[in-house]
């Protein structure tokens, strides 16, 4: 359980006590992260089927919302970084690697941001005209079986949280959590997409910038998130 509380606190801003760990017990918390995830999407769907209540445009934007604050936009900072450092990867990697270090917020990933929260919102918005809220939950908890796939599969860019995470993951933790992903898609079969989203992803990051950072994880889940959301909708259109 102290892996979970320090995943819970690494990846969302809900209110947690402090708990002093090591370097190694805090990378052994990703373990946690698909859990972390049944959290965040139970919030989202949570608050957006209250506010759809009111009106379903109030429920997708209270669910976007709360994607968001939930996170503290971890995340979308993450997608925001590559896609300026992927920008930049034609001046080489010493450019790219000091993309990834600004904290600064370039055109490329404002775009990005913005096209992901326009997304989020206009997917959430149907998602809840066809009564797929539910869904959400195992999406999110989906999406963070994506990291510790990366962490195996790509080299890290840098000393960073990646490299500290790729120690603690192996396989067996990899096969798990996809095993629980396929007794989970009996209900919502859309996330048999997911590993070919995060083989796709992965395939991205390793051709464009070279590696994996804790950035590449944020974009990836945000990614994987919305590409799941739009598959679930189109399962359950044409079904």
């Amino acid at each position: 359980m102290k892996g979970l509380l320090v995943a819970v606190q690494f990846l969302t801003r809900l209110p947690m006590p402090r708990i002093a760990v090591s370097d190694a017990e805090f990378a052994r918390s990703m373990r946690w992260f698909p859990v972390v995830g049944l959290i965040v999407g139970a919030i989202v769907a949570g608050g957006a089927w209250a506010g759809a209540l009111i009106d379903p445009w109030i429920g997708a934007l209270a669910g976007l919302i709360l994607w968001v604050g939930v996170t503290g936009a971890l995340h979308l900072d993450g997608l925001g970084d590559i896609a300026d450092a992927a920008g930049a990867v034609h001046k080489g990697r010493e450019r790219l690697l000091a993309v990834l270090a600004d904290p600064h917020l370039g055109s490329f990933g404002a775009v990005a941001i913005g096209l992901q929260l326009i997304a989020k919102l206009i997917l959430l918005r149907v998602a809840i005209d066809a009564r797929l809220l539910p869904a959400v939950i195992a999406i999110a908890f989906a999406a963070r079986i994506g990291p510790l796939l990366w962490t195996r599969l790509l080299p890290s860019l840098h000393e960073g949280l990646a490299a500290r995470f790729r120690d603690s993951i192996g396989w067996p933790h990899i096969l798990l959590w996809f095993a629980v992903l396929l007794m989970t898609a009996w209900f919502v079969p859309a996330l048999l997409a997911a590993p070919l989203f995060m083989l796709l992803w992965s395939a991205k990051l390793r051709r464009t910038i070279g590696g994996i950072s804790g950035d590449g994880h944020g974009a990836g889940i945000e990614l994987v998130e919305s590409g799941l959301l739009l598959v679930t909708i189109v399962v359950a259109r044409v079904a």
